[in-house]
């Protein structure tokens, strides 16, 4: 019955136009702050905890150990195996999430409130009790290198641990953040305890909510899930160089179709000019059939299935970056297109009906990301971590409709470097050879 409940209650979303959400901040009596959104109509809480640093925190020479801790955590803690404690949990009707990212080690957690106090004292036990038997290790390892392996076959992966490498080096973001198998395999129970006491501090902790829970309850929660964890952890690590210069680089590998993902330097996220960024990469590459890239290189010449292009300003570098997929007889010319129509934004900027398109469609699908207490919760640390102000949602959608012509084309001579691109292409590309 519990379980039908819970099913019940996750399919059940809070949805609201952002500019309906209700923000509190608190501050547990042990000082750890919070964002939450107050919910009482369903009985049903959604908890998301972020720690800052991420695989960017893995030691030398020990690349993987955070991500593999990651997968250890529901791997049994306190006084139960793994066995006990996926038990525990399906018992209990709640759900936990843990994920590592370059920046950011994150939990996920929802739980019915007749469920709380239990779900919590089982998650509590995973934070700060993991068991890491050695068992429990091998298995997931033997997981992990086989993902690994597998990643090693795939063109996509294997262009973008390329141009991770090329772009970043030694820093941590040059290398794929589940490490190799060689590094993996080297692994041991010490590096693996050592990964959680360099990422579980309360220095870096950043905590969403959304549900059925007051301000008071959730204070007292946090307290009591994240109180005891050490005060510090790993310092963070340097900004990354950008090593990346303009040219080309093939990986030569046996198949029909080249992949090719490019890039080159980008935009901090506090940079005052990123929403007309941000707004005019909406138009050149991230609006699906709308963009400019889409229309230029699949719609007229049909020389794709799709292209993209993004922006990425992780905590220690920034990127603008995209990528395309074309038969080896025609990717040379798809990336001369790309490289064509990167100019062309860069000189001229864009029209006036691309920009009102481009902001009727993210002011528009922006309250559809608020679709579900979890989803909540994970934009509300989101926000924390990006150091957003508390009504960001309120007043987001303002700043897409207050970029100009001029903003944008201010923004495109200064952010896109069509000379400094660099294409890493996957196969057997004709008329394509490594220059730089």
């Amino acid at each position: 019955m519990i379980r039908i409940l819970f099913a019940l209650t996750a399919a059940i979303v809070f949805t609201l136009p952002a500019r309906a959400i209700d923000i509190q901040e608190v501050t547990s009596p042990g000082g750890i702050k919070a964002w939450l959104v107050e919910e009482r109509s369903i009985p049903f809480t959604a908890l998301e905890i972020r720690f800052k640093g991420g695989a960017s925190l893995d030691r030398p020479e020990k690349r993987g150990a955070i991500h593999l801790m990651a997968g250890l955590i529901e791997e049994g803690a306190g006084d139960l195996d793994a066995t006990e404690f996926a038990a525990a949990r399906e018992a209990l009707a709640s759900s936990y999430g843990f994920d590592v990212y370059d920046d950011a080690f994150s939990i996920s957690a929802q739980f019915l409130t007749e469920n709380r106090e239990d779900a919590l004292a089982l998650l509590r036990s995973a934070i700060n009790e993991p068991r890491f038997d050695q068992a429990a290790i091998e298995r997931v390892r033997a997981q992990v290198v086989s993902i690994i392996r597998s990643e090693e076959k795939e063109p996509s992966d294997i262009a973008r641990r390329t141009l991770m490498s090329m772009t970043f080096g030694d820093h941590p973001y040059g290398s794929p953040l589940e490490g190799t198998v060689e590094s993996v395999e080297a692994l041991s129970r010490d590096d693996i305890v050592n990964a959680h006491q360099d990422i579980f501090a309360r220095d870096r902790v950043f905590v969403g909510a959304v549900g059925d829970i007051s301000a008071e309850e959730l204070g007292s929660l946090i307290d009591d899930l994240l109180g005891t964890l050490p005060e510090t952890g790993a310092p963070m690590p340097a900004d990354a160089d950008f090593a990346l210069q303009g040219g080309k680089t093939v990986v030569p590998f046996n198949t029909p179709q080249s992949v090719a993902l490019f890039a080159h330097e980008g935009i901090e996220r506090d940079d005052p000019d990123f929403f007309p960024a941000y707004v005019m990469n909406q138009i050149f590459g991230a609006g699906g059939f709308g963009s400019r890239l889409t229309k230029e290189v699949r719609v007229k010449r049909g020389l794709t299935y799709g292209v993209s292009t993004y922006l990425i300003p992780k905590d220690h570098a920034e990127l603008v970056m995209g990528q395309v997929a074309s038969s080896n007889d025609r990717v040379a010319e798809a990336i001369e297109v790309i490289k064509a129509e990167w100019k062309k934004l860069a000189i001229e900027g864009v029209t006036e009906e691309e920009l009102a398109d481009a902001k009727k469609y993210l002011t528009g699908a922006y309250p559809l990301r608020f679709d579900g207490n979890g989803t909540i919760a994970s934009i509300l640390v989101g926000m924390q971590m990006d150091d957003l102000p508390i009504d960001y949602a309120d007043t987001r959608n303002d700043k897409v409709n207050a970029v100009t012509l001029d903003d944008i084309k201010r923004v495109a001579a200064r952010v896109l470097r069509p000379d400094d691109l660099h294409f890493v292409v996957v196969g057997q590309p004709e008329g394509i050879e490594t220059t730089n």
